[in-house]
């Protein structure tokens, strides 16, 4: 257990700015009990710091993440921080500080890795359903599909669709995260997205709708239909933005 006196840190909510607050809290001797996002509302009894984002700083913690630990850490440590882990940043810091100052459990199953593992296992689950789950639609020539993940899937998508759809221009909105990952002649960037409004599909883009219900609809075998089964494959909180499920306009 650490005897460093603690605190709950105030920061962007960024990853650089998350390992800005880990290379401040060993420069200061300060053990983060809470990380806040700027304007939270809970109370903390803990002092407040408050920790400005340093990039450089960033980039040295980065580097220590795999010269002083291991490489696969240091991507444990950039996929955990995409998860939708409740208070992701104190549990990453606890496994932080064990890499840094003390020595990594060897036994998996020590609850503080344990923790971050399922997490991460939840991450690349999502973003292996997503790769066969997303719907894109034509709009004047851009596709665009929209998802509502619980985990910030975005960074782990790009390489498959990139490679995929390398000579499309592309957008993929996370609504749910309110960040979209903008494709286009070979370059990519991800970028917040608060509200994404889009025009009315033209006619053929309705067709192509159709066509992909009536094919959907059509390959069904009527006698072996069964929604419990369908629902373990195809869960059904993906439905809301699969085509299939959307209804037949008039």
């Amino acid at each position: 257990m650490s005897t460093w006196p603690q605190c709950a840190m105030v920061y962007d909510g960024t990853f650089t700015g998350f390992l800005t607050c880990v290379g401040e809290s060993f420069r200061t001797k300060e053990y983060p009990f809470y990380f806040l996002p700027p304007g939270s509302d809970q109370i903390s009894l803990y002092p407040l710091r408050e920790v400005p984002s340093d990039p450089a700083l960033a980039r040295t913690v980065y580097r220590a993440l795999e010269e002083q630990v291991s490489p696969d850490f240091r991507r444990m440590m950039t996929y955990a921080f995409l998860t939708c882990l409740p208070q992701k940043e104190r549990h990453m810091f606890d496994v932080i500080y064990l890499g840094f100052l003390q020595a990594l459990p060897q036994d998996l199953t020590d609850d503080r890795v344990l923790i971050l593992t399922r997490a991460i296992r939840h991450l690349t689950g999502e973003a292996h359903q997503y790769k066969g789950f997303l719907r894109f639609s034509d709009y004047g020539g851009v596709l665009v599909g929209q998802i509502t993940p619980k985990n910030r899937v975005l960074p782990l998508l790009r390489p498959h669709f990139c490679q995929r759809l390398p000579n499309e221009a592309f957008l993929i909105h996370d609504k749910t995260h309110r960040e979209g990952l903008f494709y286009a002649q070979g370059k990519w960037k991800i970028r917040p997205v608060d509200h994404l409004d889009l025009d009315q599909p033209d006619q053929a883009e309705l067709e192509c709708r159709a066509l992909w219900r009536k094919f959907y609809n059509t390959i069904a075998i009527e006698s072996r239909y069964n929604p419990k089964c369908r629902m373990t494959h195809m869960p059904k909180r993906f439905w809301g933005d699969m085509t299939e499920f959307q209804e037949d306009p008039a």
